[in-house]
């Protein structure tokens, strides 16, 4: 199985920065892609921020300009820096990997982290 550990969320004020960090670890073969999605309160999970193997980025357009995904390879980490934030960025954050691993090719999910942005 693979393993998606997230850290660096917390309580910031509006126009503060995080950043957040979210490691694969198991059985990899190979990493397809890495992604953030992001669920506030009562609403559905929504992508924010997805790299794919290639280095090719795509973003929500709420958060262009603001957040910056990357990665590192060699660590099967991905990190969302997240810069200007408002408070409609307020929610759990979560990371998400397609990956080929010892049993074939599955995605999988991280437990989350929250973010909260106060006004």
């Amino acid at each position: 199985q693979v393993q998606l550990v997230e850290s660096g969320g917390g309580l910031v004020q509006a126009g503060g920065s995080l950043r957040l960090s979210c490691t694969a670890s198991g059985r990899i073969s190979r990493i397809n892609y890495m992604g953030w999605y992001r669920q506030a309160p009562g609403k559905q999970r929504d992508m924010v921020a997805v790299m794919i193997s290639g280095g090719s980025t795509n973003y929500a357009d709420s958060v262009k300009g603001r957040f910056t995904i990357s990665r590192d390879n060699a660590k099967n980490t991905v990190y969302l820096q997240m810069n200007t934030l408002k408070p409609e960025d307020t929610g759990v954050y979560y990371c998400s990997a397609e990956v080929f691993y010892g049993y074939g090719l599955g995605s999988f999910w991280g437990q989350g982290t929250q973010v909260t942005v106060s006004s």
